[in-house]
């Protein structure tokens, strides 16, 4: 028996086809593929195309028990690094890094990084805002478990919808980067003091309503630098304080730790902070 559909209704289931169809392809246009190896999966994210400034982000997927590392990776281990010269009118790209965890490396030291599904968070600037945007990266990093694995990627993905399904995956990510300070803040959690004791070591006071979870970060002015991560002191501040310690090593021939420009990280489990001084 031929059933007739009403053309009215034809059109009509047509129509939300096609509505259906476009918002898959704009869901897929907003993620690049996954490219995999054994441990690791990495690909590119895109927010909305609105404004002179793109958000965009680079998501990993790690295989349980395996880590990656953040910008210094701490006792052992290999950063990540991100090529994006040949992306198409891209006149910059920052990348953000949200607040790492401390692991231990096996070997009796600690590395930095991340494990499970992560998200950097990129800031990308046109040259031209009103043209196509392709980001294009080359992305070399390793993965851990008792062993690293170095892993290679390349990725690229256009910016193109002005509602992008990644932008609260992409506001996430940007709420656990950890937020600018200054030294001295009247915040539960803050820096208090960094001071010089003797040559080579220095002591760093920091104001923690619960020290339990509570980390420290150093870097130096240039990526060569290679501090060691700062570490507890036992009963060694006043109350509510928490006194981290560190030695002036692993610097690069030649540099002078006097007024070297130091960034400090305070990562807690709630909230982390970046912190900027000059080492008198």
């Amino acid at each position: 028996m031929l059933t007739r559909v009403p053309l009215h209704a034809a059109i009509g289931v047509a129509t939300t086809l096609l509505a259906s169809s476009m918002a898959l392809a704009a869901r897929a246009d907003d993620a690049s593929p996954w490219q995999r190896d054994g441990h690791s999966a990495v690909r590119l994210l895109a927010g909305s195309r609105s404004g002179a400034v793109l958000l965009g982000g680079i998501a990993f997927q790690l295989q349980q028990g395996w880590k990656t590392y953040w910008r210094i990776p701490g006792d052992s281990g290999v950063p990540p690094r991100f090529d994006f010269s040949k992306s198409d009118n891209v006149e910059a790209v920052t990348v953000m890094w949200p607040a790492p965890l401390k692991f231990d490396d096996g070997a009796g030291g600690h590395s930095i990084g991340y494990h499970g599904q992560i998200v950097l968070p990129l800031r990308i600037v046109p040259k031209a805002p009103d043209k196509p945007v392709t980001l294009r990266a080359e992305i070399n990093y390793a993965v851990c478990e008792k062993l690293c694995v170095p892993v290679e990627a390349n990725v690229e993905l256009g910016f193109n919808n002005v509602a992008s399904t990644e932008d609260a995956n992409l506001r996430a990510a940007l709420d656990t980067v950890p937020k600018p300070a200054t030294i001295g803040d009247p915040n539960p959690l803050t820096i208090r003091d960094v001071k010089r004791d003797g040559p080579k070591n220095v002591l760093v006071d920091v104001v923690v309503p619960d020290s339990r979870g509570v980390n420290l970060f150093v870097e130096g002015p240039t990526p060569d630098w290679a501090l060691p991560i700062p570490a507890p002191v036992e009963r060694g501040g006043p109350p509510g304080v928490q006194r981290f310690s560190f030695e002036l090593d692993g610097l690069p021939p030649g540099a002078k730790p006097d007024g070297a420009a130091l960034k400090f990280t305070l990562v807690a489990p709630e909230k982390s902070y970046e912190f900027n001084t000059n080492l008198e």
